[in-house]
């Protein structure tokens, strides 16, 4: 087996053990949420694909990201290319059933802007559904590396580089040096910190904190 083949299998394919693992939060979030299906969804960071593979699909979904909109948006969705930690004023103002956010807060670009980040959540809903990787569980999440996130930056950048099991390798030095610097992995403190009147759920593997969920169900 090669080490793309290894890769999807972890991860990337529909019935890898990544993938089975994102249906079970999406069980989390039907049940936290079980009125979902009626439900005016703002997803900061996401994709439209990921609500149409989804088994219980919100009535309305609005996708905010920094990337390009698709060519065909489905009736029930819309997008915008915006950043989430400094909304333009047509999103800003308005509200949602629930704000979700799944694998973005490690990448929004340090402490301040995290803090822009939850303060858009707190802004757009009572509620909201906030997943992002633990920093101390010993792979980090992106590259598959034991230990990655606890080495300086040029070692980083180096397994960027070259470790077999990454998504798709950077081209050169600076693109490496850019994937490494907008990723960075939070802990408990830190998300209690940014969603203080917030659960913390606990997402864990083999009984170690693999990923953390802060959950809001309404006012309150």
């Amino acid at each position: 087996m090669g080490l793309h083949e290894l890769r999807f299998r972890l991860v990337d394919g529909e019935n890898s053990w990544g993938a089975r693992r994102r249906q079970r939060r999406a069980g989390w979030l039907a049940e936290a949420f079980p009125d979902l299906a009626q439900m005016s969804v703002v997803d900061l960071g996401g994709r439209v694909g990921t609500w149409a593979r989804s088994a219980v699909r919100p009535k309305h979904v609005h996708v905010v990201n920094l990337e390009a909109a698709p060519a065909e948006v489905p009736d029930w969705a819309e997008v915008d290319r915006a950043d989430a930690c400094a909304l333009p004023r047509r999103i800003a103002e308005r509200r949602y059933d629930l704000v979700f956010s799944n694998s973005v807060l490690e990448h929004v670009g340090g402490h301040e802007r995290r803090l822009r980040f939850a303060e858009t959540v707190h802004a757009l809903s009572d509620a909201h559904w906030v997943q992002t990787p633990y920093r101390y569980f010993p792979i980090e999440p992106h590259w598959i590396a034991p230990g990655m996130q606890f080495t300086p930056v040029r070692v980083r950048v180096a397994v960027a580089r070259r470790w077999p099991l990454a998504h798709t390798r950077p081209a050169d030095r600076e693109t490496a040096l850019h994937q490494v610097l907008w990723t960075e992995l939070v802990d408990r403190s830190q998300m209690r910190h940014y969603f203080p009147q917030s659960e913390i759920r606990t997402e864990r593997l083999a009984g170690l904190p693999k990923s953390l969920i802060a959950v809001r169900t309404g006012p309150g």
